[in-house]
């Protein structure tokens, strides 16, 4: 097929790769956003099985919603392909981060194998079995975060596709119960996911075999080999769930994903501390050979009364410096950029919302536009002066910010400039609402824009139109380094500065600008669809007035 193509109301643009079904690289004409369209070839189109596999596979993921499994956005026929339409990720596949040993420390590769087994947890609530659980179909994007892909060969309670003595699954990776034939259950899955953390921690897959034959006797008969897994110094604990879950028997290895999701996120097990030794009971004193128990209440009351006053006072300071920090003044106009208050106080951060309390400081309106970068950098403004600056790297943008008299913000300031007090998710609210936000292939907006979608604070375009720098350090992802491998002369390292970057951008889906979400990029990194917002302290409030 000669790229460009069209396919229904998709361009196909890139070739992916496929076997049975191919893979390319597309525009939604109608939503205008990137997407994957997996199209069965004539060849598997003609086979009745294989099409009644692939449209069951579409129907079973266009079913499953969560973070960390891949979106199927479409499926159906055109001139007689049946086709899936899937969400176009960034980063690179489980298999190549191993590959390169671009899957970082061991904290790293805890993460991922977390949230793969999220996934998995979630897949068989749904009472769907993968069957088909190799490091091929996990997928690890820019920001780190994990994606279960390809249900070509998932099962489910009514579903019975699989032809007469046809063996699904990878062989590496298939479990005891599979080799033989018997019907699979959940377990196969923990099996297959056991042999991919192996793979994860070491390098090296446990099963090898040059003959099929070769490869389903170690299967059956051959205990796990430890040696990898000890030559890397694994945690015991890893190891011991590891072999749990490569029990040749189904009824020992653990019972479901939640279980080793409690496993991996424990950590190593430690002994408890032993417990305090009790404090001796106090000896009441006597005066003459009596007890001072009058003495005591006296004293008792007179330190009440006292705290009682002191509070009081207290109080009286709070409440005028509270009345001092809310004089600050909204708004700092300025050339670079007018700066709003965001008040110090308490706000949700993170995912799981833990409380952070931040002080007073002030954050930009909007993006830096390329009006504003042209005067603090005496440079002439490279395009549409009121849209946001865009291919800037880290250093630029630091740079800018300190001509200005300002700062980068730090990631909590930039998520509770999104948050407010109440922990929304995105400036608006709650609502993963794609018409709020310039997110989904949408133009790049003007960075004055879009006055209803404002923050709290009323700061504009903190979900979508650029990703904006954070100054936070951060080791970069497996994703990270190896889907940036090509793009950046010389490639990225590790040992480089990387920073984050929040809220999405313009080409991205409306669920990266999450307002806990971020991505790592290297310092030097710029693109299109990167640019960045200042912040600045406000002052501190004077002493309270003495009394």
């Amino acid at each position: 097929m000669e790229l460009p193509a069209q396919f229904g109301k998709y361009l196909l643009e890139r070739f992916l790769g496929g076997g049975m079904s191919q893979v390319f690289q597309a525009t939604d004409t109608v939503l205008n956003r990137t997407v994957c369209v997996k199209i069965l070839t004539p060849e598997g189109a003609a086979d009745e099985e294989t099409r009644a596999r692939f449209l069951a596979e579409a129907k079973m993921s266009a079913s499953l919603v969560h973070d960390n499994v891949i979106r199927i956005f479409d499926y159906g026929q055109e001139l007689g392909h049946p086709y899936i339409v899937m969400e176009f990720l960034t980063g690179a596949d489980l298999r190549s981060i191993i590959k390169a040993n671009t899957a970082g420390d061991l904290a790293a590769r805890i993460n991922i194998a977390i949230q793969g087994a999220r996934a998995l947890a979630y897949v068989h609530s749904k009472k769907l079995i993968h069957r088909d659980i190799k490091p091929d179909n996990l997928h690890v994007d820019l920001s780190g975060r994990v994606r279960l892909m390809d249900f070509g060969i998932a099962k489910s309670q009514d579903l019975h596709l699989t032809k007469t003595g046809f063996q699904v699954g990878t062989p590496y990776y298939m479990s005891p119960e599979q080799v033989m034939g018997d019907p699979a259950t959940e377990r196969v899955d923990i099996y297959a996911y056991g042999i991919l953390l192996y793979e994860l921690f070491t390098g090296v897959r446990p099963i090898e075999g040059e003959t099929v034959e070769r490869l389903f006797y170690q299967i059956l008969h051959e205990p796990l080999k430890l040696d990898a897994l000890l030559a890397v110094q694994l945690p015991q604990y890893l190891v011991d769930l590891i072999v749990r879950m490569t029990a040749k028997k189904p009824e020992d290895r653990p019972a479901d994903f939640t279980e080793v999701i409690r496993i991996l996120e424990a950590g190593e097990p430690r002994e408890p501390a032993p417990p305090a030794p009790a404090p001796p009971a106090p000896q009441a004193k006597t005066v003459s050979g009596k007890k001072v128990t009058g003495l005591m209440l006296g004293f008792a009351a007179l330190v009440v009364a006292g705290f009682i006053g002191l509070t009081m006072w207290k109080l009286d300071a709070i409440k005028t410096s509270v009345a001092v920090r809310h004089a600050a003044e909204p708004i700092i106009k300025n050339p670079a950029g007018d700066l709003l208050i965001v008040p110090n106080g308490e706000f949700q951060a993170g995912e799981d919302r833990h409380k952070v309390t931040l002080p007073d400081f002030y954050i930009d309106k909007t993006e830096v536009t390329n009006a504003a970068y042209a005067a603090v950098t005496k440079k002439p403004a490279s395009a549409d002066p009121g849209l946001p600056v865009v291919n800037i790297t880290f250093t630029d943008a630091k740079s800018f910010c300190e001509a200005a008299g300002k700062r980068l913000p730090t990631p909590l300031e930039w998520e509770k400039a999104v948050r407010g007090s109440d922990g929304r998710l995105y400036p608006w609210g709650n609502s993963a609402d794609a018409d709020k936000a310039v997110t989904d292939n949408k133009p790049l907006a003007p960075a004055n824009s879009m006055l209803s979608s404002g923050s709290p604070y009323g700061a504009l375009h903190l979900a979508g139109n650029v990703w904006e720098w954070v100054d936070q350090p951060v080791q970069p992802s497996a994703g990270a380094l190896a889907s940036l491998a090509t793009v950046l002369n010389p490639p990225p390292t590790a040992a480089e500065p990387w920073y984050s970057a929040k809220g999405g951008s313009f080409d991205r889906p409306i669920a990266h600008a999450v307002a806990y979400e971020s991505m790592s990029l290297p310092a030097r990194f710029a693109a299109p669809n990167v640019g960045f917002r200042c912040a600045k302290d406000a002052p501190p409030p004077p002493p309270a007035p003495e009394r």
